[in-house]
């Protein structure tokens, strides 16, 4: 019923930048809120930085001033840029949204298929 598929991770060195991008398609009425998460070998999935429809952004700690999200609610995306990298950001980048369907009651939540960002020492 919906994808989310992101795009825009790779290897880069310590002090790159990245820009990932996430397009959500399918049977959408709208979509609450989209965010990224991540998860690095042997640790569990966190969150990086949500917005909401209306553009309000939430992140993680520590990564308030390198990262920066930002969404185009007429096309379903969401990106996020990120700057100053260092190799604990070595991770598995996923997408979510939280969206209504159409004819559909409720809400519900929706995950990419991840992309990998891989940052070298």
């Amino acid at each position: 019923q919906v994808q989310l598929v992101e795009s825009g991770g790779g290897l880069v060195q310590a002090g790159g930048s990245l820009r990932l991008s996430c397009v959500a398609s399918g049977n959408i009425f709208s979509i609450n809120a989209m965010g990224w998460y991540r998860q690095a070998p042997g640790k569990q999935r966190e969150l990086v930085a949500v917005v909401t429809s209306g553009g309000s952004t939430t992140y993680a700690d520590s990564l308030k001033g390198r990262f920066t999200i930002s969404r185009d609610n007429a096309k379903n995306t969401v990106m996020l840029q990120m700057n100053s990298l260092i190799p604990e950001d070595t991770a598995v980048y996923y997408c979510n949204a939280d969206l209504q369907l159409i004819n559909v009651l409720g809400r519900y939540r929706y995950w990419g298929q991840g992309t990998q960002v891989t940052v070298s020492s």
